[in-house]
């Protein structure tokens, strides 16, 4: 046989980046230009940034497909490869499927002998699929043949036409004499998110009720309940099983840590959500908040875009107010997530931007376009650009290439490298710095997302003239991103010159610093701003009879 390796791994990891991403999706009916839109945030500490892509390829007889964990690159075995598969940009291919996922864990059933991990199952997935439904049967097929090696996960997956998602944990293994597990496989649901509302999971599983009797809206593995059954997890009738209530136990951290994102999510866009603040907040969880709601009004794609830069503001969980985020309203965190003080537990908030971010995108299917747009951006989103990748794209540019730089290597061409200075200069002056930047990225995004509706409306006449597109949208986006980098290194250099030694220099109208007006080489006396109220407060409590002028 000839085995064929395929670099199944879009990142370098050497440990797993559970508990930590976010999805959020929109069907074509509540998204402003008819578009399925599905977002993925893929935070670890350990993830670099870097944009993958699976050619299109035709395969021998006897072909191999070689399995490696796609977090840590452990070897887990082969299955034999298709005859063809298609060409993929990131999580989306040249069918304008796309794949997002968050680990919710669960309860603790890992086969040692299973083959198919979470991320394997994506990319090969969306190299063999078409469509939402295709993929979902196909990892059902994946899983029960060679087993699954994943702790719970929930995945979304978009097509032009439908938008899923799909939630699945491993069986319980069970050896025989042989160390052959005779349960081997996964247990699964899958809803279809119905036309004009919005979804999102983020590291809690979501689907509770299963209409068994509703193949267009509910899919299942036959044995979801049963199982539950055999393992004493569930009693009651099949009409009340809850795949989440059984699976994926609900508590005050699964609340607080993860539907508080999706919360947040629904909370900008609809109607009547204060009536699960105290869910979110992880303080009433009988009070479950929906699987998914109607939006007030149609989103945008910037709105989403937007959505995934979100600190909780403006809700009871803002991470810009109390005097965690210091004296520049900062809405970060680190690590770790609760911490202890005289006796009592207390949480850091987590939020759907985050520090710890290594890639994150927003997939656009379109019913009207020959090709979907994959919009790609690295690092934490709320201070990184995203770039947009036509499905069809087939050229990666140096600046998002897996072997430029890592976690560990610093490289001058990195877009993720460029991105991260930025980034790590935001933070020391978040309500100055980080606000400038976020006026950069808004301006950027509304000019390339104007760009590409041009290209849309000129490949759009050429499709109708029978004319080959492809070609003409390949190096839209690797032209695009290593355009953004020249960019986005000047903006480093700015900001380092305009906010040094906390500092704010003044500048002319037209932007350029303003001299003392004796010579040209010496800046005017720089603007020198106040820490926050809630700072001052906090350190008149703390050091006041120290710090406190006679009066």
């Amino acid at each position: 046989m000839r085995r064929i390796t395929s670099f199944i791994i879009a990142f370098t990891a050497v440990a797993p980046p559970a508990f930590a991403c976010t999805n959020l999706i929109v069907t074509k009916g509540a998204s402003s230009d008819g578009s399925q839109m599905i977002t993925y945030a893929a935070d670890s500490h350990q993830l670099y940034g870097s944009l993958k892509h699976y050619p299109a390829a035709d395969w021998p007889d006897g072909a191999m497909l070689e399995i490696r964990d796609w977090d840590s690159g452990k070897y887990l075995g082969e299955i034999p490869q298709v005859r063809h598969t298609f060409s993929v940009i990131g999580n989306m291919n040249e069918h304008q499927l796309a794949i997002g996922e968050t680990t919710y864990g669960g309860r603790e059933y890992i086969d040692s002998t299973a083959i198919m991990d979470y991320g394997s199952l994506i990319y090969i997935a969306l190299q063999r699929c078409r469509t939402a439904r295709e993929a979902i049967l196909l990892i059902d097929d994946l899983v029960q043949k060679y087993g699954y090696a994943s702790e719970g996960e929930s995945f979304s997956i978009s097509d032009p036409d439908e938008v899923w998602i799909m939630e699945i944990i491993g069986k319980a293994p069970k050896y025989n004499k042989k160390g052959i597990n005779v349960n081997k496989g996964a247990v699964w649901v899958a809803c279809r998110i119905p036309d004009g509302y919005i979804s999102g999971h983020a590291n809690q599983a979501r689907i509770t009720h299963i209409d068994f009797d509703d193949p267009e809206n509910f899919l299942y593995s036959k044995d979801v309940v049963k199982h539950a059954r055999e393992q004493g997890i569930f009693e009651g009738r099949d009409e009340d099983f809850s795949f989440s209530d059984v699976y994926n136990p609900l508590e005050f951290g699964s609340a607080r840590g993860c539907e508080a994102r999706v919360w947040s999510f629904f909370n900008r866009f609809a109607d009547g959500m204060d009536d699960y603040v105290d869910y979110a907040l992880g303080y009433n969880l009988t009070n479950r908040m929906p699987l998914y709601v109607k939006p007030k009004r149609k989103i945008f794609l910037k709105d989403l875009a937007d959505m995934m830069r979100d600190h909780f503001e403006g809700t009871p969980m803002d991470m810009t107010l109390d005097i965690g985020a210091g004296g520049s309203h900062l809405p970060y965190r680190w690590r770790p997530m609760e911490f202890e003080y005289d006796g009592h537990s207390y949480v850091n908030e987590r939020a759907i931007a985050t520090q710890q971010t290594g890639w994150w995108f927003v997939a656009q299917s379109r019913t009207d376009k020959p090709a979907g747009v994959f919009w790609f951006g690295v690092d934490d989103a709320a201070t990184s650009p995203l770039m947009p990748f036509y499905s069809c794209s087939d050229e990666i540019p140096e600046c998002l290439d897996e072997n430029n730089g890592s976690l560990i290597e610093y490289s001058e061409t990195s877009m993720y490298w460029t991105v991260s200075r930025i980034a790590q200069f935001s933070y020391l002056r978040y309500d100055k710095i980080g606000s400038e930047v976020r006026e950069v990225i808004d301006n950027y995004e509304k000019e390339i997302i104007a760009e590409v509706s041009k290209m849309d409306k000129r490949v759009s006449e050429m499709a109708a003239k029978g004319e080959n597109v492809r070609p003409f949208l390949n190096g839209f986006g690797a032209v695009n991103a290593e355009r953004l980098l020249d960019r986005w290194k000047k903006l480093d250099k700015y900001l380092l010159v305009k906010y040094l030694d906390g500092n704010i220099k003044r500048q002319n109208p037209d932007g350029s610093f303003m001299n003392n007006g004796y010579d040209i080489r010496i800046p005017a006396f720089p603007i020198q701003e106040e820490y926050s109220d809630k700072w001052k407060e906090n350190v008149v409590r703390d050091n006041g009879d120290i710090l406190r002028i006679p009066e």
